[in-house]
């Protein structure tokens, strides 16, 4: 996002919460002299602690108000691309119904295409998804009108899991609307899969979604009921559905931290840890890259995220301290793992900690940090600064940052 842009979307999620420019600053305890500057655009950046706290009292995540990462457009004239993930997700009224599979179709391989699919997604690769997916959900629906019972049931599983996967891609792109349309069907899809644990799933992502705009009462509730009922109905005792309850668990924690309730989200994910240690000694069912993430190590990501954005920075660099990541943790928790301890130095005043941090990130997803407004947030904060660590300029220069 580039600067000019801060005001303006300060001042629209400002409105969409129905707030006034003094009902802010009560909440988020920053001055209503700053928030009328930087709306009016006399005031053009803002250090990390002024941004999160203007975020807390908004209810948002911080990249909300700097703008999502990566950079994609998110106008209303959508590229060829676009316009096909709209029409997979959303067919044309009166359309021709899906034909049976021919001899040549595999519901293994379309399997194998949507794990790859959520591989990419995790990897930040959303214009491979994006350019897959018409087809992913066009092949998934073909499946779903097969002769054999079995094979229906498993088409409509894919499709439900193709349609979860637009619904992530939308809520990147900034079309939340949208992304529920496509996860609402989705839902559809997996209630005649015979998989209990699909539409749970799914449930998260809704909850995601609801955070994204705001929603967080709505987020939290649906997401404790989800999980309330996979452990009602004893699905936790195998590894995939204790991964969906621990994500369900997860994401409630995160709407009581946005919604102010820290102490309530510590204690769920401290549960969440807990129960954490028993996944890797339970059975599992299916491919990893087709269930909720959950793990020890993508709680512990988790809490340091939270402890980081509700003013904890202390907290978040002990609990990172000497962390191991399995094997199954996604490149984008590994990457927000090391940009949320690079934002906890600099909250703490730790210059050359959070330089040295970002210089691992660089090595680990140059493109994804290059991309990121939140680590350009961070370096330009670093830069205010009167004294620049090593290896802070070349840092600024990678990002555009210094002058």
């Amino acid at each position: 996002m580039a600067n000019d842009d801060l005001g303006r979307t300060l001042r629209r999620l400002r409105r969409l919460a129905s707030l006034t420019q003094e009902e802010l600053a009560d909440r988020s305890d920053v001055s209503v002299d700053v928030i009328r500057q930087l709306e009016q655009g006399r005031k053009h950046s803002a250090r990390l602690p002024t941004l999160h706290a203007l975020a807390n009292g908004l209810g948002v995540e911080l990249t909300t108000l700097l703008g999502d990462p990566p950079a994609v457009s998110s106008g209303e004239n959508d590229g060829p691309r676009f316009v096909a993930m709209r029409r997979a997700v959303m067919p044309v009224l009166w359309g021709p119904e899906p034909a049976p599979p021919t001899p040549e179709f595999s519901l293994d391989r379309l399997r194998e295409q949507i794990a790859d699919g959520w591989t990419q997604y995790h990897s930040a690769e959303f214009d491979t998804v994006m350019k897959a997916l018409p087809d992913l959900i066009s092949d998934a629906r073909t499946a779903t009108a097969s002769e054999d019972g079995d094979d229906r049931r498993a088409g409509f599983a894919a499709l439900g899991k193709a349609l979860q996967l637009a619904g992530h891609v939308a809520v990147r792109m900034g079309k939340t609307d949208l992304a529920l349309t496509s996860l609402e069907r989705a839902i559809g899809a997996a209630g005649q899969s015979g998989d209990p644990l699909l539409v749970p799933m799914i449930v998260n992502s809704v909850a995601w979604t609801y955070q994204r705009q705001g929603r967080l009462d709505d987020a939290l509730t649906i997401a404790l009921r989800a999980a309330a009922d996979i452990a009602d109905m004893g699905r936790t005792d195998t590894a995939d559905g204790l991964k969906v309850w621990g994500a369900l668990t997860m994401s409630a924690a995160t709407s009581a931290a946005r919604s102010g309730d820290y102490e309530r989200a510590a204690a769920m994910m401290e549960t969440a840890e807990k129960e954490a240690s028993r996944v890797s000694k339970l059975p599992e069912a299916g491919d990893n890259r087709m269930v909720s993430v959950f793990s020890p190590s993508s709680v512990r990501i988790e809490r340091v995220r939270l402890a980081v954005q509700y003013a904890h920075p202390q907290d978040a660099l002990a609990l990172a301290k000497g962390m191991r990541l399995s094997k199954d943790t996604p490149p984008s928790w590994r990457t927000w793992l090391l940009l949320d301890v690079a934002r906890a130095h600099t909250d703490t005043g730790d210059a050359t900690g959070a330089v040295k941090t970002l210089e691992s990130l660089r090595r680990v997803a140059p493109t994804w940090m290059q991309h990121h407004t939140l680590a350009v947030a961070i370096v330009r904060d670093l830069w205010s600064l009167p004294n620049h660590p090593p290896g802070l300029a070349s840092l600024a220069e990678f990002l555009g940052v210094r002058e």
